[in-house]
């Protein structure tokens, strides 16, 4: 059985965030690329969550609509806010973990941006049964 102390350290635990190694989309192997990003029961996550209804609201038009472009930024935004750090470089310069920049790969790189999704959604990785 579960004891509740185990839940509530576990909670404690993915507020600090795991790590993440990206993996190739085509050939399955680690890119040498990391990222931390905080778990799906965290006050970090759940306070994304809020942020996004807030954000969406706010951009919605008289009629309540939002348009596709805006959802996606809105769901970036709150996708950038789990990744606490990364090991990343460009150019063979190290790019420095900022909203800005966590937005700007998210966006331009599909498929970091859906593996790092389904990490954060991922209980089992922050549980150690991965």
């Amino acid at each position: 059985m579960m004891d509740l102390t185990e839940i509530y350290n576990n909670l404690a635990d993915q507020e600090k965030g795991h790590e993440y190694d990206v993996m190739d989309p085509v050939t399955g192997q680690t890119t040498g690329i990391k990222f931390r990003v905080a778990g799906p029961d965290s006050q970090i996550a759940r306070r994304a969550r809020l942020k996004l209804v807030d954000d969406l609201s706010e951009l919605s038009d008289e009629d309540g609509n939002i348009s596709a472009e805006n959802r996606e930024k809105a769901r970036l935004s709150s996708l950038a806010s789990l990744v606490l750090d990364w090991n990343l470089s460009e150019a063979g310069q190290a790019v420095p973990c900022n909203s800005e920049n966590i937005i700007r790969i998210l966006k331009s790189v599909h498929w970091l941006q859906v593996q790092v999704d389904a990490f954060a959604a991922d209980r089992t990785a922050y549980r150690g049964e991965k």
